[in-house]
């Protein structure tokens, strides 16, 4: 099994390093949820289906990752606190390259 460590700033402003492993198929939010960083019921709404945007976060470092799905693309569209680098963190599913990555959660709506 191998773990990735990832940064995460919850909606209070506190960074989180938790650790992803690379071989369960989660996304960004799923390991959220698990490390109860955000209150129950206000992330990953929709179960991880590109259609809520409760998941919504900042990627803060520079890591390339997958493009946008025309899903996450549409749903950012009409999402509240939209920034350039936004993403939905259950698009963003954990791989080994994401190794040191740093997000931010999105002020919730």
């Amino acid at each position: 099994m191998t773990d990735v460590k990832i940064t995460i700033i919850d909606r209070q402003g506190v960074k989180h390093m938790v650790d992803a492993p690379t071989d369960m198929n989660m996304n960004l939010m799923e390991i959220i949820r698990s490390y109860e960083l955000a209150p129950e019921g206000t992330i990953g709404i929709c179960g991880g289906m590109a259609m809520c945007a409760s998941c919504q976060c900042y990627v803060l470092s520079d890591h390339e990752l997958p493009e946008m799905s025309y899903d996450e693309d549409l749903m950012l569209s009409e999402a509240f606190n939209v920034k350039e680098n936004s993403r939905l963190g259950c698009q963003i599913f954990i791989k080994e390259e994401l190794d040191g990555l740093e997000v931010e959660l999105a002020p919730e709506v």
